[in-house]
């Protein structure tokens, strides 16, 4: 089934798993996404009239706003951007512009495509490869040098680029010169490989210095979406580094490059425009900051700006991009805010109206903190029993002492700062520190955490509220 087929009830089946509780959040978000598969049924003058149906999620921080956006996206393998309003500001205010989110959006279904047109030639890019790993493993005799003596012209280069002409760039070259012995050699090599007798052998390979590479998204122009880093690097190409490795990893870097000359460039650009257009989706965390009510004082950033920022990028604009112009009129946008000192109506009223469906999380009780510590696939619990496991000591909960883990959570959260499932995080890490720190040294065996020693070693600490908020 394609990802982006799935129906609601799908969607929701599969944020259960990671995700507990919040049933009406996890409801609007699998009907926006699946409204979006159901205008692309449609005709294309239909879709141009149907917009997103934004979502904005209140709630107390730590209930899963988050966590629900992150997943949704991996569920439906859609290009996905978290940003927090808080971190832009009012055009005229040096800072990050609004527009760096859809750009940023465009990275990553740029990276997306490219990944999706690299597995499609991966065995013909993975054959190259171990050609030339061959040649490395069994090089060529190198002969006399001959050198290009063309001039540099960089004047003339610069207007050849501009032009979409490559210039001729002065080369050296070495003759090399192939013996009967040598192929041979090759031969034999290149049935060792193909057995994968030579996976973990040394060679030296050489790979385009990382260091090096240069940021085209940077500074004024990179704000303006305007990339140069194509036309610099042809004037000055990149800079080659060798590093040492094993013929596995060798291969694995060869097998990209290769790959990266059988796709075309322009069609992963204009194909990554087009699933950021239909399928992207945009996280706006904490947009309950910019509203007015927010604002400590006169001299801040006005927040209403950045509100009237945002608002024609989620009405829809063009976005200039290093790669193309993108539309914004069909990305779904999802916001969400904790709104403890404002609330929705606090927005700007054209804003507020972008987004039509509302959701308010749930506060989580102690028995929500049961089902999160054991029931998700990546329950907390889980995750430390599998870290320890590496130091050969097998680790048990037993049922009783994650009900009272969860109930010094929930008691630490309403004392202090409730942060929501968050604490869950700071109390087994002070519960399982000596086991963490003695562990290595220890000898192999089995480990029971019970209710006793979750009450000695945190139930002291939670019942000190003087003390709690600073260790838990």
């Amino acid at each position: 089934m394609n990802p982006i087929d799935k129906t609601p009830k799908q969607i929701v089946k599969e944020l259960d798993q990671y995700v507990i509780g919040q049933d009406k959040a996890k409801k609007a978000i699998a009907i926006a996404l699946r409204n979006r598969y159901r205008r692309m049924q449609l005709s294309s003058e239909m879709q141009e009239e149907i917009t997103p149906k934004n979502v904005l999620m209140i709630g107390p921080t730590g209930v899963g706003k988050t966590e629900i956006a992150r997943r949704l996206a991996k569920i439906v393998q859609a290009p996905f951007m978290k940003v927090e309003a808080t971190k832009f500001t009012e055009v005229g205010y040096v800072g990050r512009d609004v527009e760096s989110m859809v750009r940023d959006l465009v990275e990553v279904a740029y990276k997306m495509e490219e990944e999706a047109q690299f597995s499609e030639v991966r065995s013909q890019a993975r054959g190259n490869a171990n050609k030339r790993l061959i040649k490395l493993l069994v090089p060529a005799i190198k002969k006399s040098k001959k050198t290009n003596n063309n001039e540099l012209n960089f004047a003339q280069m610069f207007r050849d680029i501009q032009k979409g002409n490559i210039p001729n760039m002065p080369n050296t070259q070495q003759e090399e010169e192939v013996t009967d012995e040598i192929r041979d050699q090759r031969l034999s090599v290149s049935e060792q490989l193909n057995k994968g007798m030579l996976e973990n052998q040394e060679i030296t390979i050489e790979i385009d210095d990382p260091s090096k590479k240069m940021q085209g998204q940077s500074g004024m122009l990179g704000q303006m979406g305007i990339d140069l880093s194509d036309t610099l690097s042809a004037l000055a190409p990149t800079k080659k580094i060798e590093r040492t490795m094993t013929v596995s990893k060798a291969r694995e870097f060869l097998t990209r490059e290769e790959a990266q000359k059988l796709v075309n460039s322009g069609d992963i650009a204009d194909l990554a425009i087009r699933r950021a257009e239909n399928t992207g989706i945009i996280f706006i965390d904490e947009i309950d900051k910019i509203t007015s009510k927010s604002q400590k004082n006169s001299g801040e950033v006005s927040r209403e700006g950045v509100q009237r920022d945002i608002l024609p990028i989620v009405e829809g604009s063009q976005i200039q991009t290093k790669y193309g112009l993108i539309n914004t009129d069909h990305i779904l946008f999802i916001a969400s805010g904790a709104f403890h000192e404002s609330k929705p109506s606090d927005l700007i009223a054209e804003l507020q109206g972008r987004f039509p469906i509302r959701v308010e999380l749930d506060e989580l009780k102690a028995e929500d903190f049961v089902k999160i510590l054991t029931e998700p696939n990546n329950a907390l619990v889980k995750q430390y029993i599998a870290l320890i496991g590496t130091d050969n000591i097998k680790v048990t909960f037993t049922i009783e002492a994650i009900q009272k883990l969860s109930e010094i959570a929930y008691q630490v959260n309403h004392e202090n700062e409730n942060i929501g499932a968050r604490r869950l995080h700071t109390i087994l890490e002070k519960l399982l520190e000596d086991l963490l720190y003695e562990g290595p040294d220890m000898q192999m065996g089995d480990i029971t955490i019970t209710e006793a020693y979750v009450q000695n070693k945190i139930g002291d600490i939670a019942k000190d509220k003087d003390l709690s908020q600073y260790i838990l």
